[in-house]
Order: C-alpha cells, then sequence, then structure tokens
C-alpha cells in the first residue's frame, strides 16, 4: 500500500508517497512531474523488503513552495532530500533521481558520502561542476535559437504558457519528451522568439504509458502548485553552480545509471555519458533501454524496476 504524509525537512514540509519497511530509498523526481512519477517503483521495491519514499519536491503538489527564485537552487534542494534521511528516522539512504532529480541525486552523494550510502540516476548522467556558470554557456551554445532552458528564464512567460491548458500543456510535453514522438507532430525548428508547445500536434493521448486518469493526477498536482515553483529550478542554473564551487567532483560511491535509448536528453549529454565512468568509477549499471524515451520509468517501468532491485542486491 502507498501513503502519503507531509514530513518536515531542511526548514520546510515536503509530502511524500511512501511505501514498505526496511532500508531506505529515496526516489527524486524531475521536471515537471511529481512523486506520483515513481508509482511502478514504489510497490515494487516495498515488495523487495526496501522503505520506498518518494516526496514532492520543493514547489510541487502538496509540498511547501517557498515564494523566492532563489530558494530552488540545487544546494537547498539537495539538503531537503538529505534531511529526509534524518526525519524518516534513517543514517543512510540510497538516493536515486530522474531528470531534475539526477542531479539532486548526485549532489546528494557529492555532499554526504556518510548518509548516502549508493547513488542512481535516470535521464542525465553525472558531469563534474563546469569551469564557467552554465547560463553565459547556454547563451552562446543556442545564440540565434530556440531552447527550452532559455525560454524558461523569464519569470511569468512559461508560466502563462503551461498554466493556460495544464492538461493539454502536460501532454503536449510529456509526448514532446517520450518515446513516442512523431518528429512531423513537433512543429520543426523554433525561432527564438518562439513559445515552447504551440507548434506541438495535440497527440490526444500517451497510451500505453500514461493513461488518462493517470495524467489527471499529475493534473490535479499542477492545478495546486502552479508552475512557478517547478520552473524555479532552471532560474538557479548559476547560482547552483556558484554554491557547489567546493564540493567533490568525484561520484566515490556505488552507483548506477539508465535512460532510454530514445531520450532526447541523452542526445544532448552524449560527452558527460561517454565519460561518465571516469567520475564514476564504481558504476555498476550503465544502461540505455531501447525505445524508452525521456520519462524513463514511466515508460519502461519493468526495465526499471529490474535494474534498480539488481543494483540494490549489489550492495549487499
Amino acid at each position: 500500500m502507498i501513503n502519503r504524509r507531509k514530513v518536515a525537512t531542511n526548514g520546510i514540509e515536503l509530502s511524500i508517497l511512501e511505501a514498505g519497511r526496511g532500508p531506505l530509498v529515496l526516489l527524486v523526481h524531475g521536471f515537471p512531474e511529481a512523486a506520483y512519477s515513481w508509482r511502478h517503483q514504489l510497490p515494487a521495491l516495498a515488495a523487495a523488503g526496501f522503505h520506498a519514499v518518494a516526496p514532492d519536491m520543493r514547489g510541487y503538489g502538496e509540498s511547501d513552495r517557498p515564494s523566492e527564485i532563489e530558494a530552488y537552487n540545487q544546494w537547498a534542494v539537495s539538503h531537503d532530500i538529505l534531511g529526509l534521511i534524518t526525519s524518516l528516522g534513517y543514517e543512510q539512504a540510497v538516493v536515486i533521481g530522474h531528470d531534475w532529480g539526477a542531479p539532486t541525486a548526485w549532489n546528494c552523494a557529492l555532499l554526504a558520502p556518510d548518509r548516502v550510502k549508493a547513488v542512481g540516476a535516470l535521464s542525465v548522467p553525472f558531469s563534474p561542476r563546469g569551469t564557467e556558470p552554465p547560463l553565459p554557456l547556454l547563451r552562446r551554445i543556442f545564440e540565434g535559437q530556440f531552447f527550452y532552458q532559455l525560454y524558461f528564464q523569464t519569470p511569468g512567460v512559461a508560466e502563462a504558457e503551461f498554466e493556460q491548458d495544464i492538461e493539454v500543456s502536460l501532454r503536449k510535453f510529456y509526448y514532446l519528451g517520450s518515446g513516442l514522438a512523431d518528429p512531423a507532430k513537433l512543429g520543426g525548428e523554433r525561432k527564438p522568439d518562439d513559445d515552447l508547445l504551440s507548434g506541438i500536434v495535440d497527440p490526444g493521448d500517451l497510451v500505453p504509458w500514461c493513461s488518462q486518469d493517470e495524467l489527471d493526477e499529475y493534473v490535479r498536482s499542477f492545478r495546486i502548485s502552479g508552475f512557478r515553483g517547478p520552473l524555479n529550478y532552471y532560474r538557479n542554473l548559476d547560482l547552483s553552480w556558484e554554491k557547489f564551487a567546493s564540493t567533490p567532483q568525484k561520484i566515490q560511491q556505488p552507483a548506477m545509471f539508465a535512460a532510454g535509448d530514445r531520450d532526447g536528453v541523452i542526445i544532448m549529454a552524449k560527452a558527460a555519458l561517454d565519460a561518465m565512468p571516469s567520475h564514476v568509477p564504481d558504476l555498476r549499471i550503465n544502461t540505455l533501454i531501447p525505445g524508452a524515451g525521456h520519462w524513463t520509468q514511466q515508460e519502461a517501468p519493468e526495465e526499471v524496476n529490474a535494474l534498480m532491485l539488481d543494483f540494490l542486491s549489489s550492495l549487499e
């Protein structure tokens, strides 16, 4: 059985979904999702003898939503997750993240090797801190082009687009990142001043990996929270870079990585994926899942569950 409750951590409260008893496994979601994105993993981990916990991250769903943009930097967000370990009564946990949750998981491993026993990530490979702030680099790389992370920078703009019709917006965005995406429906190349979603054809549904009832749960979550907090994660790229200036840049814990081979993030991050074993020396699982897109644990739940359980068994 999956239960929901609120837990205090790092000066805020996070709404968590949890199942099972045993060693703690924290599951950290990304954008634009919720704890619900781990609905297939929570019962599988519980059945295998773990206490599986997935929070709605700060700014999402029923969790607290600090008003300041700066409150969503990765230093603060990572300490939310590290604080959960103590708040839930544990000394150590395995932390596994997807999308934005992946860098949070990697950061937790760097910040607290005594509390993060092992670490896993889906979609976003580990990459050491760059030599220059991210935003100037992105503006230089994508000069004269549309890039969603730059589009997200101006407060209020992307919020208005996503919140105009939350159901349609989520369906389009999920389709855009999924293994189902047909290039003919994605609107072609965007100009720098374009929006994100208007050129994408509404796919109508996301079967087989996201039913209407499942989409409705995401819509419910974003009707509570709105999109300001979730988008603020992107508005802290440079601040997060500054805050991690003195943090170690090698993952020493046992680690796993998986992604869909149709994930656009993997295409963009190919250099980081290729270099990851040199920065993560105990990388026990490193695999691409055929046919899956960006929403890894939802598009390929059985494969992800098997990989997670294999990884967790390797820690015993």
